[in-house]
């Protein structure tokens, strides 16, 4: 069942658990437009229409406006095709993974993603944070209010206890700890939310003391 994982001032956010990777899909919905924003079709379309329709029954005036592909990886996208194809939303994703998503899934990314980009859509502003080592296009989305903990999107970049497979390449792993060091934890601070491509959440507080650590192990 879709759970709402937190209600602020302009935004409701709930989550959804699919395939048996256990792959989190995020619904955003602004309070003031009910403007949606999708991270991560990764399967299963009952749950995901499911999901939609929560939103419905709190009373939003609602609408789909674009499904954010935090990485290329085939276990994000089982759902892209059907999901963009009933809802006309805006397909988006990092831009050095937009072509294999669009060789994956048939479905044409309409914006490609670079570090530093902000996409905006009544109602809803997220900030584009390229995490590069899991995937060469691999993203995260920082959404941020006054007065609230800040909400990071990482995808398979950053989960509770390290970094994403950097399949044991030491090149990978250095350019993904160091992305992750320089654009996530020398940033935001200890409150901010890290909601991950599969699993539990976790904050930055509770994993900046690990940061060596994760650096000593190599992986």
């Amino acid at each position: 069942m879709p759970a709402l994982i937190a209600v602020t001032p302009s935004v409701t956010i709930r989550q959804v658990s699919v395939s048996s990777m256990d792959n989190n899909v995020y619904l955003l919905t602004s309070t003031e437009t009910g403007n949606q924003v999708l991270v991560d079709a990764a399967d299963d379309m009952v749950k995901i229409v499911d999901l939609l329709r929560a939103a419905v029954r709190d009373g939003h005036q609602v609408a789909l406006r674009a499904i954010i592909t935090t990485h290329a990886h085939g276990d994000h996208v089982r759902a892209l095709r059907a999901l963009s194809g009933v809802s006309g939303a805006t397909v988006l994703a990092g831009q050095a993974d937009a072509a294999e998503i669009e060789n994956t899934t048939g479905v044409k990314v309409r914006r490609s993603l670079q570090h530093g980009d902000t996409v905006k859509i009544p109602g809803l502003s997220f900030d584009v944070i390229a995490l590069r080592g899991h995937t060469p296009g691999s993203i995260a989305l920082a959404f941020a209010e006054p007065g609230q903990p800040v909400h990071l999107f990482t995808g398979d970049s950053l989960f509770p206890g390290g970094v994403g497979n950097t399949g044991r390449d030491p090149v990978r792993f250095n350019q993904l700890m160091t992305d992750v060091t320089e654009r996530i934890f020398n940033v935001f601070d200890d409150s901010a939310i890290v909601h991950p491509g599969h699993g539990a959440p976790t904050t930055l507080g509770a994993e900046r003391p690990y940061l060596s650590e994760w650096w000593e192990r190599g992986w």
